[in-house]
């Protein structure tokens, strides 16, 4: 990382400390520091830069006029994307809960430090900065009416993706979950951000659901006709399962072709999952007692209660990108994220880490026995025209 290149804020209300911190900075070379010594001033500076915007700030808890937490909490809400890293003399449990926090408001944590900051420390947080991606100069899609998506989906123009999952400890593939896209004759092939909420405040989320089901099946026969035997998992609404016909439609599909229910996961998201339904919970369990998996997705999200978690007859823990990108660095994310895979190993279920973009962060779930892994760094999500030539390469490259 060019250090050089980068704009530091110094918010520190003890003068001595302060001029510590900056001759680290210029000692490591940084040419670009800003320094403030209290909490007002530093948010001005975060919120409109001072020559350029603030890449990474070090901060003080205890600043005057606006302490540390509050300043925290204001980035958050106004999602400023500068790092943060916490300085201080608080003890490590309360320094802990600090990056918990600012993790939750959604700021770019870099991490917390103790007092006397030592420069190797100073250096190993500034290396866990990475530059904001530019935003893209392309116009946003235009808002589609549920009349422009339903006329999307008559003419065929919705298709399942597909991203592969990987056993971390063999590195054989071991699934392919379904994305859906629409391939918008004046768009391009737009995500799900695009027709996902029409439908759902339409309460015909079941049209699409339906569509990517049936192509999704398809696509497993055609692997499976190809020498491919892999399993499929596809994303499902609620409201999609309690359909009082879904049991037969589904059934009726898997005969149509030729696949048995061993090769589908139904993925739901963790605050779907989590409700003492008797009826939902009755269509879960004759899911899996047909030998189809059932996935919770986004895990970690929902506020789990851990009693309706267990009683859920899920076979795979899916855990959120959030707990995932950045955990080998930051110590507050890889101790809920080591949580979170000994809870799937305690029930025993499989454990799925998604969003995995580095190979410091394959490495790093290899180290914690997760079970698979899924993200960028494996591929994006694909036609399943290209999976059998992403297969091979991916063979040769492992």
């Amino acid at each position: 990382m060019d250090i050089a290149s980068l704009h530091f804020l110094v918010a520190e209300g003890e003068p001595v400390q302060r001029e510590l911190m900056v001759g680290m900075l210029r000692h490591m070379g940084a040419q670009q520091v800003t320094t403030v010594s209290d909490g007002p001033s530093a948010l001005r500076l975060l919120e409109n830069g001072v020559n350029a915007p603030v890449s990474i700030v070090l901060m003080d808890l205890f600043l005057p006029g606006m302490d540390g937490l509050e300043l925290i909490r204001r980035l958050g809400e106004s999602n400023n994307k500068a790092g943060v890293i916490v300085v201080g003399g608080q003890n490590t449990d309360v320094m802990f809960s600090v990056e918990t926090m600012a993790q939750a408001y959604g700021v770019n944590m870099l991490g917390t430090a103790g007092r006397p900051l030592s420069a190797a420390k100073l250096e190993s947080l500034i290396e866990n900065y990475a530059p904001p991606a530019p935003t893209s100069a392309e116009p946003f899609p235009p808002e589609f009416t549920f009349a422009e998506v339903g006329r999307g989906l008559q003419a065929d123009e919705f298709d399942p993706f597909f991203q592969p999952k990987i056993e971390l400890e063999t590195g054989q593939i071991k699934g392919l979950e379904m994305f859906a896209r629409w391939r918008h004759p004046q768009h391009g092939v737009l995500g799900p951000g695009a027709f996902v909420p029409v439908l759902e405040k339409a309460r015909r989320i079941d049209f699409l659901d339906w569509n990517m089901i049936e192509k999704s099946v398809a696509a497993c026969r055609k692997l499976h006709d190809k020498g491919i035997p892999i399993s499929f998992s596809i994303n499902v609404a609620p409201t999609t399962l309690q359909h009082p016909q879904f049991i037969a439609q589904i059934t009726a599909c898997m005969e149509r072709h030729r696949i048995l229910a061993d090769y589908i996961t139904f993925e739901i998201t963790e605050s779907a999952v989590l409700t003492a339904n008797p009826h939902f919970l009755e269509r879960l369990l004759r899911l899996r007692m047909m030998g189809f998996g059932l996935a919770v997705d986004d895990y970690g999200t929902g506020r789990s209660n851990l009693q309706l978690l267990a009683a859920i007859p899920f076979s795979e823990l899916k855990i959120d990108r959030s707990f995932v990108d950045g955990a080998s660095k930051r110590r507050a994310l890889s101790t809920v994220l080591k949580s979170y895979l000994g809870l799937a190993r305690s029930l025993d279920r499989r454990s799925t880490a998604v969003g995995v973009e580095t190979k410091q962060d394959w490495d790093f779930l290899q180290g914690l026995g997760c079970t698979y892994a899924q993200g960028f760094y494996i591929a994006a999500p694909m036609p399943v025209e290209e999976i059998p030539t992403w297969l091979n390469e991916w063979r040769h490259f492992f």
